[in-house]
């Protein structure tokens, strides 16, 4: 089992920060590029009728845009205090939002209500062993309630996917130019519908998305349901 330590913190503390309300989104965002890929459909009908988490919310763009636009209650957690300030700042008055700093297995494991949809927008998928923590999320969902995330591409800028399911060495770019070590766990299309499938969900598609004017996918999108 790998215990890695989140550079996240790091990351938020150097991004730049406007205090204050923010003007919510216009459309929800899946990738790298504004626009591409799908939009809030993917997590489901009626979504002002839907209970949604997050997991791995960052300043709470998605979050905002999904209570404000859609209607939807949604609960947001990161594991950066930093990042959660922030949102609250940002969009704390929106109705049917709520901002939590939580791990996103405690939070999953420490509860009993369920959600309608659980989504993560490069966030907890991917950095977390998909046998703990794809099990945990079926847990919190409703039978035949949706998972959606988006995790970067295992072929972005041409390389390999891992053959064996292993985590990769990765390392994530500060705003400074420095990088901080971290490992993720890169599968294909094939690979997290199988492994989606082994723990009880139903893949219903999937998108691959490119860089603008670039030879290899940079983001792979993936939607599920509880079966």
């Amino acid at each position: 089992m790998i215990y890695q330590a989140s550079p996240w913190h790091a990351y938020a503390e150097q991004s730049p920060h406007t205090p204050g309300p923010s003007p919510v989104a216009r459309r929800m965002e899946w990738g790298t590029r504004p626009g591409s890929g799908p939009d809030a459909h993917v997590l489901g009908p009626a979504l002002g009728s839907r209970r949604l988490l997050e997991l791995g919310c960052g300043s709470g763009h998605n979050a905002a845009h999904l209570a404000s636009v859609h209607g939807a209650d949604v609960t947001a957690i990161d594991s950066v205090e930093i990042q959660i300030r922030r949102a609250n700042e940002n969009y704390g008055s929106a109705q049917g939002l709520r901002f939590l700093t939580c791990d996103a297995l405690r939070f999953l494991r420490g509860g009993a209500m369920p959600f309608d949809t659980i989504y993560s927008v490069f966030g907890a998928v991917g950095l977390i062993a998909p046998e703990r923590l794809l099990p945990a999320i079926a847990r919190r969902l409703r039978a035949h309630g949706r998972l959606v995330f988006s995790v970067p591409h295992p072929r972005r800028r041409g390389r390999s996917t891992p053959p064996d399911g292993r985590p990769r060495q990765d390392f994530l770019a500060l705003p400074d130019g420095t990088r901080r070590p971290l490992a993720r766990w890169e599968l294909d299309v094939a690979g997290w519908s199988a492994t989606l499938h082994r723990v009880g969900f139903r893949p219903l598609g999937a998108w691959e998305l490119p860089a603008p004017g670039g030879e290899w996918p940079t983001s792979l999108v993936i939607s599920s349901r509880r079966m």
